[in-house]
């Protein structure tokens, strides 16, 4: 089953196994901790994942409670079931690199409908937001770090960094790639197409 624990169903199970907590509580130290800042977490998707998990029996709800006039809250606990599955995901996270599918990615399988000066212009907008996404974030683990957190707790975050770097240095050397000629292609003209693989005859 855990395959099926999403990145933010581990978050889940990660706070309740520090304590028992309810939901809102959850959401409010994802935002504490940046937890947010990698993992995607949507209007309403903690509550649903929440949800699912307790309806696996991964977690339970423990009590229920009201305060004035606000709406009930259920305080869940994580199950024995719960903390193996989230180690298992977990080491299986780190040990195995997945297949993602980011949107970059696509855009880049067809950028040969535009024309070259286009994507250099548009190259350059994407440089500028990715300096604006690092200096955000190197300002993020600075400050982090002044406040005495230890690396430990600023790992993800620098690899998002890291991530960003890497592609700013990509972006910028296509987009020279671009600009002195040495890559070039035809609007309409040249299209996204590979060798044939070969027959069993010729293997």
């Amino acid at each position: 089953m855990s395959p099926s624990i999403t990145p933010l169903a581990l978050a889940v199970l990660h706070l309740l196994g520090e304590r028992p907590m309810h939901p809102y509580e959850m959401q409010q130290l994802i935002k504490l901790r940046y937890i947010d800042q990698v993992v995607k977490v949507a209007h309403g998707s903690l509550y649903h994942t929440v949800e699912r998990l307790a309806a696996s029996g991964l977690i339970e709800p423990m009590e229920t409670s009201r305060e004035g006039r606000r709406p009930e809250r259920t305080v869940y606990a994580i199950t024995e079931s719960g903390r193996d599955q989230a180690t298992d995901r977990l080491c299986e996270l780190i040990a195995r690199p997945t297949r993602e599918y980011p949107s970059f990615k696509a855009a880049l399988a067809f950028i040969t409908t535009l024309t070259p000066g286009k994507v250099s212009e548009l190259l350059v907008r994407r440089s500028v937001e990715l300096e604006v996404y690092l200096a955000k974030h190197t300002t993020l683990i600075d400050t982090l770090t002044k406040q005495g957190l230890h690396r430990i707790n600023l790992i993800d975050i620098e690899h998002v960094l890291a991530q960003y770097r890497a592609e700013l240095d990509y972006v910028r050397d296509l987009r020279e790639d671009i600009d002195s000629g040495r890559l070039t292609w035809t609007p309409g003209v040249t299209r996204r197409s590979f060798p044939a693989p070969p027959t069993e005859e010729h293997r």
